[in-house]
């Protein structure tokens, strides 16, 4: 175990796949979690799943495109706590249009989501770590961010915005003792892999030199090391985890 003990997390995208997951480490490791989602429903099913493992979770859904609902949102968190100590930005949306098919609106939704969601978040959880004077802020990007994609342009476009944001948010940031990170996943078992045939999947497979579909707990288990103080000198790193799909 990490110790992560009354440490304050919050994760964005935070009621399935990847971000679920995450608050399932996080807690187990004695952190104080709040989910982030995009609809009360989801958030409440996630919260329902939490809990029943015994866990003690909050959950909030405010538009991540509206820095106003956020800076209410992550006030009402630090009245609460008096604390905001990690910020995990992992809502996101992916694409897979050819460009002539892809519109300009939803080009800008992916950037919305993916890019301008994060600044937002980050603008709002700033004041409180400086505060603080320590943070921890951690990005999910993706190997397409490395090398790009054969279709949906937006997608590794705004991923490749996540990791100029966080290495120079890292520079930015440093003096305040406030880190910023992210975790690039390759192919992971969500519930869109999950749902893909033998026959999809036993290809992909085969360019992973590890041999295997990464699984949710492999991300979140890079944000918890990350998160923790055995990262206390690692700052401004992009950090694959995927199997050497990139090489």
């Amino acid at each position: 175990m990490i110790d992560l003990n009354n440490k304050v997390v919050i994760i964005t995208g935070g009621t399935r796949g990847i971000g679920l997951e995450t608050a399932k480490v996080f807690c187990a490791n004695g952190a104080k979690v709040i989910i982030f989602g995009s609809k009360e429903e989801t958030v409440n099913k996630a919260l329902t799943e939490l809990t029943k493992d015994g866990y003690k979770v909050e959950g909030y859904y405010p538009d991540l495109v509206n820095l106003e609902e956020i800076e209410n949102t992550l006030k009402k968190i630090y009245n609460n706590y008096g604390q905001i100590d990690i910020l995990i930005n992992n809502a996101g949306i992916s694409a897979n249009k050819k460009i002539e098919e892809t519109t300009t609106l939803e080009f800008d939704n992916i950037m919305n989501i993916n890019v301008k969601a994060i600044f937002n978040m980050v603008k709002a959880v700033v004041p409180y770590m400086k505060k603080q004077n320590k943070g921890v802020i951690l990005n999910t990007s993706s190997m397409v961010s490395i090398y790009g994609q054969p279709s949906g342009v937006g997608y590794p476009a705004s991923k490749f915005a996540v990791n100029g944001m966080t290495k120079s948010l890292a520079r930015e940031l440093a003096p305040f003792n406030i880190r910023v990170n992210a975790v690039a996943p390759g192919i992971i078992k969500t519930d869109m892999v999950a749902s893909l045939s033998k026959e999809m999947i036993d290809p992909l497979i085969k360019t992973i030199p590890l041999g295997r579909i990464g699984e949710p707990e492999d991300i979140a288990n890079a944000f918890l090391f990350l998160a923790s103080d055995m990262a206390s000198y690692i700052t401004g790193v992009i950090l694959q985890v995927d199997g050497a799909a990139h090489n």
